[in-house]
């Protein structure tokens, strides 16, 4: 089994790339879904948050509004981690769980976890491979306006709110460069997956 991490900016598509691997048969672990289950209604995060932000960043059915509450910790670092510090330990453990279940069930078993704050929170040390989905941090900005319809100033804090993309560069072990056409990543991606193979099964081997 290859435990791999990938991890990108905001608005850099790594669901793209995501669909593309899980395509060459990688299982994929969305944390961002893990997080919404981590904040299910009446969780013990759940309690937690609304505890320590009110319950206006809730949505009529108690769920919280993910828009609401990003409109608040991304112009404040110290609110962002108070709820990073909520979310991470119950993201954490069941990213653990779902891996030994797929382990348990292939032990050829290629994984990506797409981790947005993989480098930030030190979470690679517990995955094999780094993959980094790069585009430019200006490039970021026009995504994150043109699909989120957020002004210039709101989409620079969501991108101050992270660390700068050209910083997570040391860490990875494969770079997709993902400002092409989606057949450009593509082939970064066949290329990519052909390695990951090799990887595997030298650690399975060894």
């Amino acid at each position: 089994m290859l435990n791999i991490g990938l991890t990108g900016g905001i608005g850099s598509g790594k669901s793209t790339v995501d669909g593309l691997f899980r395509g060459k048969g990688a299982y994929i672990i969305d944390f961002d879904t893990l997080a919404h289950e981590a904040e299910a209604p009446g969780s013990p995060a759940w309690k937690e948050i609304v505890a320590y932000f009110g319950r206006d960043i809730l949505n009529n059915d108690d769920t919280i509004n993910r828009e609401r509450l990003g409109n608040i910790v991304f112009r404040d670092r110290e609110k962002l981690e108070k709820l990073n510090s909520i979310v991470h330990p119950s993201v954490f453990d069941e990213w653990k769980r779902k891996v030994e279940e797929i382990r348990l069930k292939r032990d050829d078993a290629i994984i990506i976890s797409d981790i947005p704050l993989l480098i930030e929170v030190r979470w690679y040390k517990y995955v094999d491979v780094v993959i980094l989905v790069y585009i430019s941090p200006e490039e970021q900005m026009k995504r994150m306006m043109k699909r989120n319809g957020y002004s210039r100033h709101e989409a620079m804090d969501r991108l101050n709110s992270q660390m700068p993309i050209d910083e997570k560069v040391p860490y990875a072990n494969f770079i997709v460069h993902n400002e092409g056409s989606v057949e450009e990543t593509k082939k970064i991606v066949d290329d990519i997956w052909l390695q990951l193979l090799e990887r595997e099964k030298e650690k399975r081997n060894t």
